[in-house]
């Protein structure tokens, strides 16, 4: 059992860390204040190819799997940017995957290129007010008409609408009540995000103010038939696909964070000088540290061990949200404690450490909840009966 990583996964990491290293604390402080999308770490990004490194060779991508992209977004989330600079970009990892699978060859021509570029950017219309983590139960309807569809309704945490011009929105073509199960009649589309039909409204959140979270209002939206992905009816299958892959990175990102929050508590406590002593000379202050040492890395190889399996056409429905699971809380654990250890000055803004904090806790709460995943493992793990 090797736990290397290849000269290639290096040069991944190498490669995304110098970029990331041009954009210190000052300026994702900044980002932060002025609730400001990171365009330009973006741009840089893009212009270093890495947006598109799960994307097809053929359309401009690198072709790599989940576990080339989970070490990149590690990478993105350990340099100060936290769940800012992931979600400026984990999108393009995992969001556009029913377009690779599921898409027509005039597609993805017409659509992958631009992402990998970084001059399409893309949100993701899929969680409604009235339905949270019931996918099935959404009522935004696309009603069809010649030529297409005119669709109605609302979505809620849509992330980054505020700056993409494309959108990929989960509807009813069917009604619940009238589909033969569930989730039969829902339907997948890809986009123009028309403003003049799609009403935006930002929500004022705890943290990651540099990445938008959105109400969007959809008010007789028509979209053309090839923008339809894959069959009429069947798009809640197609967005089960990128499942897996989004638990994966989330959980690398928030590990990320937690060892970024560790690494500046390991260091303050080396530093700070309280009753002639360093603090991290008291094992008050060591042991907890070492307790995130210990509970970041384990987490860390449930996420790698979850990517294996993907990347290996293995199942991992279990593997990839234990590693959500497990991710997101070795990541507050270790953040919470950063600002503990921190004291008085883990409030401030200026250790960095509060902010790493706030934006941890979005890992906890979504894309899925700790609860459904749990009962998740015990249904298909421990052969309990459904729940839910």
């Amino acid at each position: 059992m090797d736990f290397g990583l290849s000269p290639e996964q290096e040069a991944i990491i190498e490669g995304v860390a110098a970029t990331c290293r041009r954009f210190g604390d000052d300026y994702w402080r900044d980002c932060e204040a002025e609730a400001r999308f990171p365009r330009e770490f973006h741009r840089a990004m893009a212009e270093g190819g890495w947006l598109g490194i799960t994307m097809p060779p053929e359309h401009g991508g690198a072709g790599l799997g989940v576990t080339e992209a989970a070490l990149m977004m590690h990478t993105v989330a350990r340099h100060g940017g936290g769940m800012g600079a992931a979600s400026a970009l984990h999108i393009n990892m995992f969001g556009p995957h029913p377009i690779v699978v599921h898409g027509t060859a005039e597609q993805k021509a017409r659509w992958i290129p631009a992402l990998v570029a970084g001059t399409d950017q893309a949100c993701f219309g899929f969680t409604e007010p009235n339905a949270g983590l019931d996918t099935t139960s959404i009522t935004t309807f696309a009603q069809r008409v010649p030529g297409g569809y005119r669709v109605n309704g609302r979505k809620i945490w849509t992330s980054t609408a505020q700056v993409a011009n494309k959108i990929m929105l989960l509807t009813r073509t069917t009604r619940k009540e009238e589909a033969a199960r569930p989730s039969q009649g829902i339907t997948l589309f890809y986009t123009d995000l028309d403003r003049s039909r799609v009403e935006v409204q930002r929500i004022p959140k705890m943290g990651r103010a540099a990445v938008d979270s959105n109400m969007v209002f959809i008010d007789d939206l028509f979209i053309p038939e090839e923008d339809r992905i894959g069959e009429e009816g069947r798009g809640f299958s197609y967005v089960l696909d990128s499942l897996n892959p989004e638990r994966i990175l989330i959980g690398a990102e928030a590990v990320a964070i937690g060892r970024d929050a560790l690494e500046r508590a390991s260091r303050y406590a080396r530093e700070r000088v309280v009753f002639g002593r360093p603090i991290g000379q008291n094992q008050a202050i060591q042991h907890p540290l070492a307790e995130c040492w210990a509970g970041l890395e384990s987490a860390w190889l449930m996420v790698m061990k979850a990517a294996w399996l993907y990347d290996n056409g293995r199942p991992c429905g279990a593997e990839a949200n234990t590693a959500k699971l497990l991710g997101a809380r070795a990541g507050y654990e270790a953040c919470l404690r950063a600002v503990l250890t921190h004291g008085g000055m883990g409030y401030a803004k200026e250790y960095v450490v509060e902010r790493l904090l706030r934006e941890v806790m979005i890992n906890r709460i979504a894309p899925v909840s700790e609860q459904m995943i749990l009962s998740f493992i015990a249904e298909r793990v421990l052969e309990q009966p459904k729940s839910y």
